[in-house]
C-alpha cells in the first residue's frame, strides 16, 4: 500500500467517524424534542413508564432546517384526559359574555374572513398541529410571542384541542363596532377576531397579551420570573416604607388623556401629591432598559394606572406592587380587568379632574394607612393568585374551546399556511433576549392535570348586580371627594 493510499484511507476513515457521529448526535438533538413524550403500545403512554422532563429545544445544529414533522414535540406528546376539580377564577366567566354575540348564529368562515382588513396573522389547528398564515409583521414581537404561548399551551394540554380557525390583530386599539352588527337593522352577523382589548362599543374578542412570554425590546421579562421578583420586592419594602406619593413612569404620547396626567405633576407652585416621570425611549433603548425594572419600581404607596392609545400591558404590573392602584378612570378592558372591583382592588380616579382627585386619594390614603394597605394587598393578591400562567394558560384553553364550539364548519388548513412549532419557532432566532425568553418559558411537560373548571355564565340578576356594585362604589369615592373639595377654604 502506498503512502498516498495511506493517507487517502485514513482521512475516508475519520470522515466516516465524523459524518457517523455527526448524524448520531444529530439524531439524538432532535430525538431531545420528541423522546420524552414518545408514544408506546400503540401511540398510548404505558401507565407504568414515569414521564421525563421534557428538555428544551436544542438548537445545536444552527444551520439544520428544522420541519415540524421531524421535530414538532407538540404532536407527539401523550394526551392526558386528567380533569380538576378546581374552579377557575371568577372572571373567566366574561369568556360567555366576549363570545355572545355569535352564540345563536354560530361563527361562520365568512366572518372570520370578513376581519382580515386589520388582522395580523390567521391561526388554524387541524388534527393538533398548528398551522400560521402572515398577513403583516405586528409591532416588535407581540405576535411571535403570542404565537409561542399557544404553542406551548399545546404542550401543556396535549390532545385537547379541537380544530379551530382564528384572525388575531396585534394592534392596542379594539376596531370591530358594535354599533354596525348589534342594532334592530343590521344585515350581517359581526365579524370574529381576536385581539388584546375591546370595550363597551366594540366586539373584540379578548386574549392574553404577548408580554405574559416577555417583552423582550424592553427588557421585561416573562411573567413568570417577574412576578417573583416583584413579590420579594414586596416583602423587602414595607407599605409604611415608601414615599407617600402617587408614582407613574410611562410615556405620554400615546394619548391626551396622558398628557393631561402631566399636569399634576409637583411644581413650585403646586404638590397635587403625585411623582410623574416621562419614560424616555430613546436613552432606556441605548442603555438596555436597565433603569425600567419594573420590580424596583414599587417604591411609593401610590401608583396610578392610566391608559395609552387604548388598554396598557402596564396594568398587571401596578396592581402587583402591594401599593394602592390609583386607576384613572378606563375605557377599556382586557381578559381579567373586568374581575377587579373598585375600594376592593384599587380607588377610582376621575378622568376629567384627575388633579385634584389624586390630590384626595393620596391625602385620605395617609390618613387611612390601613384600609390603604389592605385595598393594596388584595390587589396583588388578586395578581398573585388569580393571574398566575397556570391560569393564563386555563384562560386560553377554555375560551379557544369555547370559540370552536361555535364554529359551523370544518376548519381546514389555508393554501398559504405553513406549519409551525416550538423548534422552527425558537431556532432560527439568534441567541439574544427573545430566544431567551422563550428558552425560559417552554412548557417541559404536560399539566399533571386538566384544566380547571369553567365557572357557567352569569346569571342576569347576579351579572346587574355586579355591574351596579362597582358603579355604587365608584359613586361612593365621587361623594367623599366632592365634599373634601367643597370643605376647602376658598
Amino acid at each position: 500500500m502506498t503512502t498516498t493510499r495511506i493517507i487517502t484511507s485514513t482521512v475516508l476513515f475519520f470522515f466516516i467517524l465524523f459524518v457517523g457521529s455527526s448524524i448520531y448526535y444529530l439524531q439524538i438533538d432532535i430525538s431531545m424534542l420528541t423522546s420524552s413524550f414518545s408514544t408506546k403500545e400503540g401511540g398510548v403512554t404505558s401507565k407504568n413508564t414515569e414521564r421525563i422532563e421534557t428538555p428544551q429545544v436544542n438548537c445545536t445544529f444552527g444551520d439544520l432546517t428544522l420541519t415540524c414533522p421531524l421535530s414538532n414535540s407538540e404532536t407527539q406528546i401523550s394526551p392526558t384526559n386528567k380533569t380538576s376539580t378546581e374552579v377557575c377564577p371568577e372572571y373567566f366567566r366574561w369568556i360567555h359574555e366576549d363570545l355572545s354575540p355569535w352564540r345563536k348564529t354560530g361563527i361562520s368562515n365568512d366572518m372570520i374572513m370578513r376581519a382580515r382588513r386589520t388582522a395580523h396573522f390567521r391561526l388554524v389547528i387541524v388534527d393538533g398541529k398548528a398551522y400560521l398564515e402572515t398577513y403583516g409583521k405586528a409591532y416588535q414581537s407581540r405576535d411571535t410571542l403570542n404565537l409561542w404561548g399557544i404553542l406551548q399551551l399545546m404542550r401543556r394540554y396535549p390532545g385537547r384541542f379541537p380544530d379551530l380557525d382564528l384572525l388575531f390583530d396585534c394592534n392596542d386599539p379594539p376596531v370591530i363596532k358594535s354599533s354596525l352588527y348589534m342594532q334592530p337593522k343590521a344585515t350581517v352577523p359581526p365579524p370574529a377576531l381576536f385581539g388584546y382589548c375591546s370595550d363597551d362599543s366594540h366586539l373584540d374578542i379578548v386574549f392574553p397579551d404577548w408580554s405574559f412570554w416577555g417583552w423582550p425590546e424592553i427588557n421585561i421579562k416573562p411573567w413568570n420570573t417577574l412576578l417573583e421578583e416583584m413579590k420579594a420586592e414586596n416583602r423587602k419594602t414595607k407599605w409604611t416604607e415608601r414615599e407617600p406619593y402617587a408614582y407613574w413612569k410611562g410615556n405620554p404620547d400615546v394619548g391626551k388623556t396622558r398628557k393631561d396626567l402631566l399636569k399634576c405633576n409637583v411644581s413650585d407652585e403646586q404638590d397635587w401629591g403625585a411623582r410623574l416621570y416621562e419614560q424616555d425611549w430613546g436613552r432606556e433603548s441605548q442603555n438596555g432598559f436597565q433603569q425600567s425594572n419594573l420590580a424596583n419600581q414599587c417604591t411609593h404607596r401610590y401608583k396610578v394606572y392610566i391608559e395609552g392609545w387604548a388598554w396598557s400591558v402596564s396594568q398587571k404590573y401596578i396592581l402587583a406592587c402591594d401599593s394602592l392602584t390609583l386607576l384613572v378612570k378606563p375605557r377599556f378592558y382586557d381578559f381579567f380587568t373586568r374581575g377587579l372591583k373598585p375600594l376592593k382592588h384599587y380607588w377610582p380616579i376621575k378622568n376629567n379632574d384627575k388633579c385634584r382627585s389624586i390630590k384626595f386619594a393620596v391625602d385620605w390614603g395617609n390618613t387611612h394607612e390601613q384600609k390603604v394597605q389592605d385595598i393594596g394587598k388584595a390587589s396583588s393578591d388578586f395578581i398573585q393568585e388569580n393571574l398566575k400562567m397556570e391560569y393564563i394558560y386555563d384562560y386560553m384553553f377554555h375560551l379557544l374551546n369555547e370559540y370552536a364550539k361555535l364554529l359551523t364548519y370544518k376548519p381546514t388548513i389555508p393554501p398559504n399556511a405553513v406549519e409551525f412549532c416550538s423548534a422552527t419557532m425558537a431556532c432560527p432566532h439568534a441567541d439574544g433576549v427573545e430566544k431567551s425568553y422563550m428558552m425560559d418559558t417552554i412548557v417541559r411537560q404536560p399539566s399533571d392535570s386538566g384544566p380547571c373548571t369553567m365557572p357557567p355564565p352569569f346569571e342576569p340578576p347576579s351579572f346587574h348586580a355586579l355591574l351596579k356594585e362597582k358603579e355604587q362604589s365608584i359613586k361612593t369615592v365621587e361623594t367623599w371627594e366632592n365634599e373634601f373639595w367643597n370643605n376647602q377654604p376658598r
